[in-house]
């Protein structure tokens, strides 16, 4: 199995912007759809206290007769899918299926991903960051909507280098672009 990094960005490259907004990476509809299709493929989700906190909101969502079939669906995926999160802050997880650990630890992460059924996901950019520096990330997955943010949270890290495989390409609405590529080893 994979260890896979995926981001929604700006083509500025920044998960958020200065003052922590991404209200700009709302995905359209058929990207949505496609999103939860790649989402049926991971089976643990490794994932940072923002990143956390954020996703959070899909163990209750979809519940509700507003929400859409495409939403209803994410939140489904999301709730059956193991979820670890790195954090010294945080107390306690609040959702199902979810542990804590306070610390990343390469080698725990490389056992994890060789023993899954299913590839495993680093979200997260500080979180992704660690993984890339330890030559974890097999696949980095590209969500590039089509606005300039300026500066803010950098979606790949600095200082990081290496060769990567074009491996797939889409055009979703809106004029977002996916990029998927493979780590070259």
């Amino acid at each position: 199995m994979a260890l896979l990094t995926s981001a929604i960005t700006s083509l500025d490259g920044y998960v958020a912007d200065a003052d922590g907004r991404f209200d700009w990476a709302m995905p359209p509809a058929d990207l949505h759809e496609y999103m939860n299709e790649l989402n049926r493929d991971i089976s643990t989700h490794l994932l940072g206290r923002r990143m956390y906190e954020v996703m959070q909101y899909w163990e209750t969502a979809g519940q509700d007769a507003d929400d859409s079939p495409i939403e209803r669906d994410y939140a489904e995926v999301w709730r059956a899918a193991e979820k670890v999160v790195y954090s010294r802050t945080l107390d306690a997880v609040t959702t199902r299926r979810t542990r804590l650990e306070r610390s990343f630890e390469p080698e725990a992460v490389r056992a994890l991903v060789a023993d899954a059924d299913r590839d495993v996901s680093v979200s997260g950019p500080g979180l992704a960051s660690a993984a890339f520096r330890a030559g974890l990330v097999d696949e980095v997955l590209l969500f590039v909507h089509p606005v300039l943010v300026g500066s803010g949270t950098r979606a790949l890290p600095n200082g990081v280098r290496l060769e990567l495989e074009l491996v797939d390409q889409r055009q979703f609405s809106g004029g977002v672009q996916h990029t998927r590529y493979r780590v070259r080893r």
